[in-house]
């Protein structure tokens, strides 16, 4: 089903889950039992990403297709402008619309391994609201984006750049936003606020990253531009060798993250798996009752 619809047609607020396509068979053996798991939960849709630098392209597209054929779950293939140019993305639509895929998550995308910026290719795009207006001229798609409430790393103006993309991508034909993680939801609802100033409609769905391994956390931070709280920190730090207990404290921290995101009217969580369920199925549990 299209995204569009989903998001329409829902009276509660919608979990949905992230995957990255692994690199080996063991990884995506690995994959397709998490995505077995998490079918208890009943997911609004599952979306899947490029490598970094635009690679694993034939892995997103295989991955995503098995999805449609064999689940009941809503798959959303994620499109860059890394590395294509229209035409090899024209070709690569074609094959998601004659596979029924119906839904794309527009993105730039980061630079190519060794590059120090993002380069368009001959013939390609430079930004998300380019790559967003194509795709609504290649086809009935329902076309979700991305946004940066704490703002994106590379911006110079700060979230103020970031709201002002958001309404163009949704000029421009986006149906939703998926958030960046963040860890302070007073950010997340100043951003929104200042998003329904600016005229942004679209549902904005708040990113969540929950804490397994804090060294990781801080690694992937530093290079998407998310803020780590003082209080996390202090949480955190004085237990980052128990990953038993970064994990349960991680869970405990997001399903409180969650119940505030929630109790505040978000239309729905975007739970960043790292091809894993425990956690999100966790989180879940603990909030039956507003889901």
């Amino acid at each position: 089903m299209k995204l569009s619809k989903i998001l329409a047609a829902a009276e509660r607020p919608l979990i949905s889950c992230e995957f990255f396509p692994p690199k080996t068979d063991k990884g995506e053996e690995n994959l397709w039992q998490c995505l077995k798991e998490l079918q208890a939960i009943n997911p609004a849709y599952i979306s899947v990403t490029y490598g970094a630098g635009g690679t694993t392209q034939d892995r997103t597209k295989g991955i995503v297709t098995r999805i449609k054929q064999e689940t009941g779950l809503s798959p959303v293939a994620h499109l860059t402008c890394v590395g294509a140019s229209k035409d090899e993305l024209a070709a690569l639509l074609a094959d998601y619309r004659a596979a029924g895929i119906e839904n794309i998550l527009a993105l730039r995308g980061d630079a190519p391994e060794g590059m120090d910026r993002f380069e368009a290719v001959a013939g390609g795009f430079s930004h998300a609201t380019d790559l967003i207006a194509f795709l609504r001229e290649q086809g009935d798609f329902s076309i979700a984006c991305a946004t940066y409430p704490e703002g994106h790393p590379e911006s110079k103006g700060g979230v103020e750049d970031d709201i002002r993309y958001l309404k163009l991508k949704q000029d421009n034909g986006a149906d939703a936003a998926v958030t960046q993680y963040f860890f302070d939801n007073d950010a997340f609802f100043r951003f929104r606020d200042a998003c329904t100033a600016a005229g942004v409609t679209l549902p904005i769905i708040p990113g969540i990253m929950p804490v397994g391994n804090f060294d990781q956390i801080v690694r992937f931070s530093s290079m998407c531009g998310a803020t780590i709280p003082d209080w996390l920190r202090a949480r955190m730090e004085p237990i980052r060798e128990d990953l038993d207990a970064v994990k349960a404290l991680g869970i405990e921290l997001a399903a409180k993250q969650c119940r505030e995101l929630l109790t505040a009217g978000v239309p729905g969580l975007h739970f960043y798996t790292l091809n894993k369920s425990e956690a999100t199925i966790a989180i879940h549990n603990q909030l039956t009752d507003l889901l």
